[in-house]
């Protein structure tokens, strides 16, 4: 009735004790038997050997290391690499691994063979988890023979320390050619971001943002420098104005005198000499050396026409051309010096007026300039930190190269030779019994159970009361079948007997 209610733990001791010898039975055979497996399967032997990665000698902060990415990555890299069957079926010839199944069974089956012969498990460091921090890897080969393991296992070991030091040196001129080009490059972009910038600055050469400031200060000079010169024009001009004024009344004076003029003339120069004070004491103070000058000429005139003149008959003109007076000439030296200094101040004035609007033209032209030359920086810059970190990668990846050339850099250490077994790794006899009776046991238990379940009968109260749903009233016992002892023991006759052995040894 297993399996119709909820069994007790009195239930299962039940079944244990009316099924014992199913159970001991298999107990007792799965020993035996996983012993004598064990005894019956060919041996295999397992060599091994621990290869630990050592840090480069030289602080990785001073020269990086060129190790090609994560430790862990790059070991699953070689170990695809070496157990593939370019690099396992060589190790086959060579050691002469499977001579009787080289003729029946193909070579991928043989690589294949081998390959699952082979197990390299990575040694995680006690200090963390991190793939960075593992102190190597296991390498372990197990083979029927146990040198030819040790040869495997001294095979593979050597081509993983090979393939490392392979791998890195073709990583680490990888990387130099790849800096190589890319410098060249850097550099070639680099130039030509230096010859724009060079041709900008000649083109707005003074235009450029640096020289704004400069453009405003020339241009605040220059200003001055025209109103100083406009004015000294002026002051040109007027003095020009001035003595050839007094030179046309001096000259018109002494002529009228070389030829008899009546004094009407002098009258019409005194005139103009007066109107020549006026619109000078307009300009300048009574204190100004040419109204002083003006105010004794005019004082000078009118004092000569104050003096009366001869009654003598007027002078036959001279044969010889006179000479002028020094007052007449130095007026004509003033008005020639006058203009003179008007052609300078004003080629002077012209001159400046056009360095003005360059200036102004510069700085208008400023802010356009400006967002320019900032774009051409930027790109310089960028360039130039592109080329200079490049610069200082190759640099570094020259020094890293140099390292791995000294055996400096990060190298892979055998810590313990591949051994040679004396005894075999498989089948281990302890663990094939253990097994043996582990699954006796769990046949012996199977066995019990598939029983109890096919077995339908009642064997007390509450089997009676699950399956009929009524309590019990009353309960008869098992009636057994006597055995011979008892059916003798039991009979007339022996109860007879036995009732007179009883009387006499009371008598």
């Amino acid at each position: 009735m297993l399996g119709h209610r909820q069994l007790t733990v009195e239930d299962y001791i039940s079944i244990v004790r009316r099924r014992k010898w199913f159970i001991l039975v298999p107990m007792i055979i799965g020993p035996i038997g996983g012993f004598l497996l064990a005894k019956a399967l060919p041996p295999k032997y397992s060599s091994q050997t621990m290869v630990l990665v050592e840090r480069p000698a030289v602080d990785s902060r001073l020269v990086p290391t060129l190790a090609a990415g994560d430790l862990t990555a790059r070991l699953e890299t070689m170990k695809e690499q070496i157990l593939s069957r370019s690099r396992l079926e060589p190790v086959i010839d060579n050691l002469g691994l499977y001579k009787s199944d080289r003729a029946k069974v193909p070579m991928e089956d043989l690589v294949e063979r081998l390959r699952k012969s082979i197990d390299v498990t990575v040694v995680a460091s006690a200090t963390g988890s991190s793939s960075q921090q593992i102190p190597g890897f296991q390498v372990k080969v197990t083979f029927s023979d146990p040198r030819l393991a040790q040869a495997i296992c001294s095979n593979v070991t050597s081509m993983f320390m090979q393939e490392n030091l392979r791998l890195q040196q073709s990583n680490a001129q990888n990387t130099t050619d790849f800096l190589s080009k890319q410098l060249e490059d850097a550099k070639a972009n680099l130039d030509r971001q230096d010859a724009a910038l060079a041709e900008f600055q000649k083109k707005y050469l003074g235009s450029l943002p640096d020289d704004e400031q400069r453009n405003l200060s020339m241009l605040t000079g220059l200003n001055t420098q025209l109103d100083a010169t406009t004015q000294a024009v002026s002051r040109a001009q007027q003095d020009k104005s001035f003595a050839q004024t007094n030179l046309e009344a001096q000259l018109a004076a002494w002529q009228a005198s070389q030829a008899g003029q009546d004094p009407q003339t002098l009258d019409k120069e005194l005139n103009a000499k007066q109107s020549q004070l006026s619109e000078l004491r307009a300009k300048y103070t009574d204190d100004y050396p040419d109204v002083v000058k003006l105010k004794r000429e005019i004082a000078d005139l009118q004092q000569q026409i104050a003096t009366p003149q001869s009654g003598s008959a007027p002078a036959k003109p001279a044969t010889t051309p006179a000479i002028e007076p020094p007052q007449i000439q130095q007026l004509r030296a003033q008005v020639h010096q006058a203009d003179q200094t008007i052609r300078t101040m004003t080629a002077q004035q012209q001159d400046i007026q056009q360095q003005i609007r360059v200036y102004q033209e510069r700085v208008q032209l400023s802010p356009s300039v400006e967002a320019e030359y900032k774009q051409l920086t930027r790109d310089h810059q960028t360039a130039l930190d592109m080329y200079n970190d490049l610069l200082k990668k190759k640099g570094e990846s020259a020094m890293g190269t140099a390292l791995l050339q000294t055996q400096e850099g990060e190298q892979f250490q055998v810590l313990d030779a591949p051994n040679l077994p004396d005894t075999p790794s498989f089948p281990d006899k302890k663990i094939f019994t253990l097994g043996g009776l582990g699954g006796g046991l769990a046949i012996g238990i199977g066995i019990a159970l598939l029983i109890e379940f096919r077995d339908a009968s009642l064997r007390t109260e509450r089997d009676v009361e699950f399956v009929m749903k009524f309590p019990v009233l009353a309960v008869i016992p098992a009636v057994e079948p006597l055995t011979t002892k008892q059916q003798v023991s039991e009979s007339p006759a022996h109860i007879a007997t036995t009732g007179r052995e009883k009387a006499g040894a009371r008598a």
